[in-house]
């Protein structure tokens, strides 16, 4: 067959067709080379991506299982615990409480050498990494690797911070996950100047302390302002091993550290050689505290003091005083407070019975109310209540010490009475019939309210609480800090609710203060952290008016300075105008069966007072009622002799001035034994005036009349019988209700010699001396009222020479005799009394027989008349006597 041959055009499409078909058969065969070469990759890459993914998520899941665990940053964890200091009223440093002994310093009071020097040896690179340093972390890789997980760390000051807040110092992968964990969030929150911050007040620096500010104090006893290179690096380099490195103990060891730090701060640039050098020659124990110095500051000074500072800042509720850094300005004395500690653990000032016996002092500051010293106990180290106060943790009965707060005190407040207002101590009842007894079960009758309180009367402090009221009574006690029972009793009268010796004292001190009080208080102020000062006085409140705190304290002198007060000899200071109140408590007769208890022994004895300075409440007793004060005129004085010791002690070149009588009291003459009282009038006795304080406008209207004089009598006459040689002496008076009267004579100007007392307005007298000159004295008395007297006088006649020696006759024609009469006696016990012999005209005869009125011869009568002051025997009819002789 012949081939058949195509136009020009077909073959040229023909070839072109076969072409591409080569060259497709080419193009697929290095196709399916590429593809499978690809593939290959792909296959690597995704299984690589796989093992990273899943080793990826591996490792975060555990690492998310290794922190799962991790404390939250907390930030109230990152306050420290910061011991808190407190000051004496001079603001010099007491002591430290708290939890962790740690003095706070701030990042911007941090002296850069201090933080180069930490730098240096800590974490040098801090400023540079974010919480996790890489390259200190591999090489610490590469040491665990070699010598064993745990041999070298490579942590940063970031995670020191976690570690001391946050975790422990165990070393396991776990741990060192969380800590990283933390680490990065705290990078993330805080900046690097606060976490430094943290770090350096966190730090272990022996010694039971933290910080680095606390160590330059104890190691070096200086600010750490004032630290030198050689000093700030030995704390730098303590960190790493506190104890290890305490230059007390170990002074070698810290030396050694010590020149490692400065080499390392040599080596980074931060101190040239020559400063290294020099560093490194001084001996490390040449700057460090004396040893007898160290054991100073570890003394724990005035704990009841310091337990009272402890409960006024826990009571004002915002501020933790274990750990919140304060700074508490007291009120301490510290020379008071060193002399109670002497009194109450010494017999410097009293006899103390035994160990066991307890005794507390509170001193205040009367017009301030600050509370100067606390004396919390006895031999506390010994007791098995250590930490007791026996000053404001104790509640006892105060006995008599509160009759000026709850009797006498409302009674002066509300009542107005004055100190001499009249009250009668007799047998008397509770409202519930059940009778009151005094302390010796004795009466004594009509006295002032100033006497019932000096001699510590009972019952008329009952009177004055029932006069007043008890609802008042308790309101006046509750305004001047007493914490009582409500409603209270009759009985609390005398004393029968419990309260604390701070409670008095504060009580007391008020009415020192002209009747302003101020809660007793140990802190003034306390400075936060931040310099916020907060002002912790209380505010001072007029608890009473004026008149009432000068004269209860005016009453409360009596009760020291008279002989008749309880707390005379043992409490009283003469050099002091001081005021106070004894008190003692009573055992039951229950009690008195069940503890075996002897008469007159006591389980508590008190004594409270004050001057215008100080205020002092001082109780003695037992902790136990099966122990007791007997009553053996010593051991119930021993809070008397405590007071007046610490008053003296404390007094001592301290002016102090007497109570000042307000303008609302007036000073009143009162007459004695008055009830109601009565003011005394002109005729009063000298004796029988005292000078009491009333309130103004409040004082006695009635004046006493007991003592008035009578009128006179007139018309006073005296006439001479020369028959019956006697005086007849005569007188007048107007009105005789109830009047006697009294009648003198005297002899020739001699003294007076009371003849009678009648109640008749004539008398004769008898047997006169011949020539005498007679004075005669008549005067109206009523009871203790007398007159001035009316006077009269006479001279008897000489009698007339007898004509003959013949003896002359009387009447019946006897014979007289003239020197053997019988001398008269002016009335005996039973008012009878034998007249003088009367010699008649002839020589003898009987003189009458007098009847006497009140033990003396009758009106009318003729009682004897003095004798002659001139000559011992008359003769010639008169009477043989005696000079001087009634």
């Amino acid at each position: 067959m012949t081939e058949k041959y195509q136009t020009r055009e077909e073959r040229r499409k023909q070839l072109a067709g076969n072409k591409s078909n080569k060259g497709n058969k080419e193009s697929k065969g290095n196709t399916g080379n590429k593809k499978k070469s690809r593939s290959t990759f792909k296959k690597v890459l995704i299984s690589l991506l796989i093992l990273g993914i899943v080793g990826m998520l591996t490792g975060i899941a555990t690492f998310a299982f290794m922190i799962q665990d991790t404390p939250k940053l907390d930030e109230s964890i990152l306050k420290d615990p910061i011991s808190s200091k407190i000051y004496d009223k001079n603001k010099n440093l007491v002591t430290e409480v708290g939890s962790e002994n740690r003095d706070y310093v701030d990042y911007k009071d941090i002296p850069k050498q201090v933080e180069d020097a930490f730098l240096a040896t800590e974490d040098v690179r801090f400023y540079k990494h974010h919480g996790i340093d890489p390259i200190r972390l591999g090489g610490a890789v590469v040491a665990n690797f070699t010598n064993g997980f745990g041999s070298e760390g490579a942590s940063t000051i970031t995670q020191q911070v976690v570690k001391n807040y946050f975790l422990g110092f165990e070393k396991t992968l776990s741990r060192k996950a969380q800590e990283a964990w933390l680490a990065f969030q705290l990078e993330q929150k805080y900046s690097k100047q606060q976490i430094f911050e943290m770090y350096v007040n966190k730090i272990y620096m022996s010694e039971n302390s933290h910080g680095v500010a606390t160590a330059a104090d104890i190691y070096f006893g200086k600010e750490l302002k004032d630290l030198e290179l050689h000093e700030v690096a030995l704390l730098a380099g303590m960190p790493q091993s506190p104890n290890n490195y305490n230059p007390f103990t170990n002074p070698e060891k810290a030396e050694k550290r010590r020149n490692v730090v400065l080499s390392l701060m040599n080596q980074h640039g931060f101190i040239s050689k020559k400063e290294m050098e020099e560093a490194q020659a001084v001996p490390v124990t040449s700057t460090l505290v004396k040893e007898e110095d160290r054991k100073h500051r570890n003394e724990k000074p005035f704990d009841s003091f310091v337990d009272t500072v402890i409960d006024e800042v826990e009571k004002q509720g915002d501020f933790d005083i274990f750990s919140d850094g304060l700074k508490i300005y007291t009120t301490l004395d510290p020379d008071a407070q060193t002399h109670v500690e002497n009194v109450l653990n010494t017999d410097a000032a009293v006899n103390y019975p035994d160990e066991k016996m307890q005794a507390s002092i509170v001193l205040l500051d009367t017009e301030t109310g600050e509370i100067r010293a606390v004396g919390g106990g006895r031999k506390q180290e010994e007791n098995v209540q250590r930490g007791f106060n026996y000053a404001t943790d104790l509640e006892r009965q105060p006995g008599s010490t509160i009759k000026p707060v709850l009797d006498y005190g409302p009674a002066i407040e509300h009542l107005h009475w004055g100190t001499y207002h009249a009250l009668e101590d007799k047998p008397y009842q509770y409202s519930t019939g059940q009778p009151i007894r005094n302390w010796n079960n004795t009466y004594e009758g009509v006295m002032s309210m100033r006497m019932a309180l000096a001699k510590s009367r009972n019952i008329p402090a009952l009177q004055a609480l029932q006069a007043v009221g008890p609802e008042k009574a308790r309101d006046f006690a509750v305004g001047l800090g007493l914490k009582l029972p409500d409603p209270i009793y009759e009985s609390s009268a005398i004393g029968s609710d419990e309260v604390s010796p701070m409670q008095m004292a504060g009580a007391y001190a008020a009415f020192g203060n002209n009747g302003f009080y101020t809660k007793p208080h140990a802190v003034k102020k306390i400075v936060l952290r931040d310099k916020t000062e907060i002002d912790m006085a209380p505010e001072t409140e007029v608890a009473m008016k004026d008149y009432t705190a000068f004269m209860i304290s005016d009453m409360l002198k009596s009760v020291l300075k008279e002989p008749y007060g309880t707390g005379y000899g043992n409490a009283n200071i003469p050099s002091l105008h001081v005021a106070g109140k004894t008190g003692t408590t009573n055992y039951s007769d229950e009690d008195k069966l069940k503890y075996n208890i002897p008469d007159g022994a006591v389980p508590d004895s008190w004594f409270v007072g004050y001057t215008t300075k100080y205020t002092a409440a001082v109780w003695t007793g037992y902790e136990k009622r099966n122990n007791y004060l007997p009553s053996n005129g010593y051991d119930q004085k021993i809070s008397q002799l405590l007071f007046k010791d610490v008053m003296t002690h404390v007094s001592a070149n301290v002016e102090t001035p007497d109570f000042t009588m307000p303008n609302s009291v007036v000073r009143v003459a009162v007459e004695k034994g008055t009830m109601p009282a009565k003011l005394a009038s002109k005729y009063t006795p000298k004796e029988q005036i005292v000078t009491e304080y009333a309130v103004k406008g409040n004082m006695p209207k009635e004046v006493s009349k007991k003592y008035d004089k009578l009128e006179s009598p007139t018309n006073a006459n005296a006439s001479y019988d020369d028959k019956k040689n006697a005086i007849t002496l005569s007188w007048g008076y107007k009105e005789k209700d109830g009047v006697k009267f009294e009648v003198t004579a005297s002899l020739d100007e001699g003294p007076d010699q009371v003849l009678t007392t009648t109640s008749d307005t004539s008398l004769k007298v008898t047997n006169p001396a011949p020539g005498g000159i007679y004075s005669f004295k008549i005067t109206a008395i009523r009871g203790d009222q007398r007159s001035d007297p009316a006077t009269a006088s006479i001279q008897v006649p000489e009698p007339e020479e007898p004509e003959s020696e013949e003896p002359a006759q009387d009447d019946n024609g006897d014979q007289g005799e003239g020197n053997e009469n019988n001398n008269g006696e002016n009335g005996n016990d039973d008012g009878q009394g034998e007249g003088d012999t009367d010699q008649g005209d002839n020589g003898s005869g009987e003189g009458d027989t007098g009847q006497g009125d009140d033990d003396q011869n009758g009106g009318g009568q003729e009682p004897a008349l003095p004798p002659s002051g001139n000559s011992g025997t008359t003769t010639n009819g008169s009477n043989t006597r005696e000079n001087g002789n009634e």
